[in-house]
């Protein structure tokens, strides 16, 4: 007979943050689970999960990142599969979720392609869903399972304290749906709180920008939860230096980084990037910055898996 798996801890991962997974397999102490996620000849998505995951508690870790309909789709077949083989609970952790810009009508006959995104994770098996720094927090509510919005915050401060040990900092948030995260952030460093006005022409490209506070002879953080193209962190730097800021980092979860945002980053004001490993970094990209560091969320995650496969308490995992 073979082994049940009842209430196992289980982590499975497709193709998009492998090496994120293994990481956090190491801090808990458990071996990654065996799927094999590849491809049929026509580039349709092939899953099979090869261990019994019978009455097991079964975490799926996949970043809905470049390319994001390919991730998206391994993610919702591994869930499928799990449920299937009978899991007894699948939750779905994804420190990146993509399609969360889309969250809202901006025009006419547009989707919300985070509701349809939200949906399709429902409908797959998902009983739970863990992502890290939502790009809307109001998306929580597109589900209709327990949802838990991780902040990388706890990550990124303590680099952020040594790196500005002794200066006087302000945090600016490049837009105005970013100020409640600045202004927490704000509040850990004992920095001031400056805003940027952003309006955008159409979506990735900004028209025009105004610089709401005080950055004169300070350090200005840059603070966002992703960098795609760079458009709106290039245009921010050329802001607060103009007002008078003495450097500028970028800080922001997750590293999309699509071209050509290296290129920019490179040739910017931009002293340095601290990010996290949300999203794996483009070989080009790794090659192409000149001054980036990548952070791991891998503690933290593993934190909220193991409490959540405990049944404990994830709250103060939101602080």
């Amino acid at each position: 007979m073979p082994e049940r798996a009842k209430d196992e801890l289980k982590i499975f991962t497709g193709n998009s943050n492998p090496a994120l997974a293994r990481d956090v397999c190491s801090v808990l102490g458990v071996r990654l689970g065996n799927a094999e996620v590849g491809r049929f000849p026509d580039g349709e998505v092939m899953v099979e999960i090869r261990e019994n995951v019978r009455g097991g508690d079964c975490f799926v870790m996949q970043s809905i990142c470049t390319p994001p309909n390919d991730n998206l789709m391994e993610l919702l077949l591994l869930m499928d599969a799990l449920r299937r083989a009978s899991a007894k609970r699948i939750t779905a952790v994804i420190p990146y979720f993509g399609y969360a810009r889309q969250d809202r009508k901006v025009a006419p006959r547009v989707p919300i392609s985070a509701k349809v995104v939200a949906d399709l994770i429902t409908t797959a098996g998902a009983s739970r869903v863990m992502t890290v720094d939502l790009h809307a927090g109001q998306i929580q509510g597109f589900f209709n399972i327990p949802v838990d919005n991780l902040f990388a915050m706890p990550v990124l401060i303590p680099y952020l304290r040594k790196r500005i040990d002794g200066k006087r900092v302000t945090v600016v948030s490049p837009d105005a749906g970013g100020v409640e995260r600045a202004r927490a952030f704000a509040g850990r460093l004992n920095a001031s709180l400056a805003i940027i006005d952003k309006r955008r022409r159409r979506a990735s490209e900004v028209a025009e920008m105004q610089l709401v506070g005080d950055v004169n002879d300070a350090t200005a953080v840059l603070l966002d939860d992703m960098i795609d193209t760079a458009g709106t962190v290039t245009e921010a730097a050329k802001v607060v230096m103009k007002a008078g800021a003495i450097e500028v980092i970028a800080c922001a979860t997750h590293p999309i980084l699509s071209d050509p945002a290296c290129e920019r980053l490179n040739h910017c004001q931009v002293q340095e990037l601290i990010t996290t490993n949300t999203v794996p970094l483009r070989p080009k990209a790794l090659a192409e910055l000149r001054n980036v560091k990548i952070l791991s969320v891998a503690d933290l995650l593993a934190e909220a898996v193991r409490r959540v496969h405990s049944e404990e308490s994830v709250s103060s995992l939101f602080l």
